[in-house]
């Protein structure tokens, strides 16, 4: 992190400081709400959490050496503690986050939607890297947390930047649009995701447009064109297409699985014309190195460092992870799920080697269409070539009947521990099985159950 003072957090966050005039000329050289991270320099943020109240720590944080903190208590002894008290930490280290931006001049890129986020995060991530030196959200943290923490890493040598940038209801785009700031605003499509506080697809766009209000002609928004509500947004900036039609600004076609984990495809844009290689799982990743592909001739880069930077990709965490566990493939998807985010994955099993297995958990967040939203999703797998689905929790019910419904063969279990008991009888040798559910179904314990069977 670039350092600052002591006085300068006070002054970007306001509130009250005690401690002592010498304190405010502290040298902080990093922020952050985990006491177990401090050390000498440390700016250490107080939040309540539903377990644990990190004010409780402030007095062993100032003793490793953290050069103050900021809390919503006055503390105790106010002539030794140095403290920056304020109504809401997470404000201050939001107001924070938008001060250390503001001493950056360069290109940041924001992303949002409601699929394939952090996926396309990366992916702009790996081509930029080919030519700048690129901060980047770690993970997926990009909530009102996630977001300032990433940008208070941000350093002299970083030339640019990429923050993910997640909602889930009105006015929250708009308060972390006024901490990034974003010159580049890329939407990678509109999907059923947060419907449940968002109501429809139309609010889903107009809550994550909130992203423009802080961007100006000169910005540029870089939106999937193959999404109708997306072709049809006019932000009000310059705007780049993208997408696999013809029509789009940049396009994609000659489009090959080559392998599980490997894509070929060749680009379009205005100025002509490049083949690239995504080593990952899923049809998907050619959006994402598209809107790559459209960041990277923003800034400048040729075709080949481009190219170059989509061979680079590398998934994260649990996302359309490839893992050969003994005579099965197991695709461990398990980090979040949606119904076009399921559909995406399903479609991307097609032509693969093997008998297609389906291991499919609840979908959260989805509002009054909840039951037919699993069961529709269930219908598109087998239609779509999934020769089994299996459904496991209480939603996912709705997945198997759908399944069946549509003509498919389906198995329905309550919970966990009953499928990984069954896996064994249930699966063969040469089976390509996706596992795929919203990360509070906690399904990676069932890719361990899959790969320790």
């Amino acid at each position: 992190m670039k350092p600052f003072l002591v006085r300068d957090a006070l002054n970007a966050c306001g509130g009250q400081f005690f401690g002592g005039e010498a304190a405010l000329d502290r040298e902080v050289t990093t922020v952050t709400s985990d006491s177990r991270t401090i050390a000498p320099g440390a700016l250490f943020v107080a939040f309540r959490g539903a377990r644990v109240d990190g004010h409780d720590f402030i007095r062993r944080c100032l003793e490793g050496g953290a050069a103050g903190c900021i809390s919503e208590r006055e503390p105790i002894d106010d002539a030794e503690t140095p403290c920056i008290v304020v109504d809401s930490s997470l404000r201050a280290i939001g107001a924070l986050a938008a001060w250390h931006r503001s001493r950056f001049d360069i290109p940041v890129i924001g992303i949002t939607g409601s699929v394939g986020k952090t996926t396309t995060k990366e992916m702009i991530a790996a081509v930029l890297a080919r030519r700048f030196n690129t901060h980047k959200t770690e993970k997926n943290f990009n909530n009102e947390l996630g977001v300032p923490s990433t940008l208070l890493r941000l350093e002299d040598a970083h030339q640019v930047s990429v923050v993910e940038m997640g909602i889930s209801d009105f006015g929250e785009m708009r308060r972390l649009t006024h901490i990034v700031r974003p010159n580049i605003a890329v939407f990678t499509m509109i999907g059923d995701a947060h419907l449940e506080f968002l109501g429809d697809h139309a609010g889903v766009l107009r809550a994550k447009s909130e992203i423009f209000e802080s961007m100006d002609e000169r910005g540029l928004a870089v939106l999937n064109g193959d999404d109708e509500l997306l072709a049809n947004c006019h932000p009000g900036t310059r705007r780049v297409t993208y997408g696999l039609k013809p029509e789009n600004d940049v396009w994609a076609d000659e489009i090959q699985v080559k392998s599980l984990g490997r894509i070929a495809l060749t680009a379009h844009h205005a100025r002509g014309t490049f083949a690239a290689e995504i080593f990952g799982y899923g049809t998907h990743l050619v959006y994402a190195a598209l809107a790559a592909t459209a960041v990277g001739l923003e800034l400048g880069m040729t075709p080949e460092e481009i190219a170059a930077g989509i061979a680079d990709y590398r998934t994260v965490g649990n996302r359309a992870r490839i893992i050969e566990a003994g005579e099965i493939t197991v695709v461990s998807d398990c980090y979040n799920a949606n119904p076009n985010s399921m559909r995406a994955a399903i479609d991307s099993l097609a032509g693969t080697a093997g008998r297609c297995v389906c291991i499919l958990g609840d979908k959260l967040e989805l509002g009054d269409g909840t039951e037919r939203y699993h069961s529709e999703v269930g219908a598109y797998a087998a239609a779509h070539g999934v020769d089994l689905v299996i459904g496991c929790g209480a939603l996912a019910r709705h997945i198997a009947e759908g399944a069946e419904r549509a003509g498919g063969r389906a198995i329905y279990f309550e919970d966990k521990a009953r499928l990984a008991e069954a896996l064994p009888e249930i699966l063969r040798p040469g089976d390509v099985v996706l596992v795929k559910a919203s990360h509070s179904m906690a399904f990676e314990q069932i890719v361990d159950a899959l790969v320790q069977r």
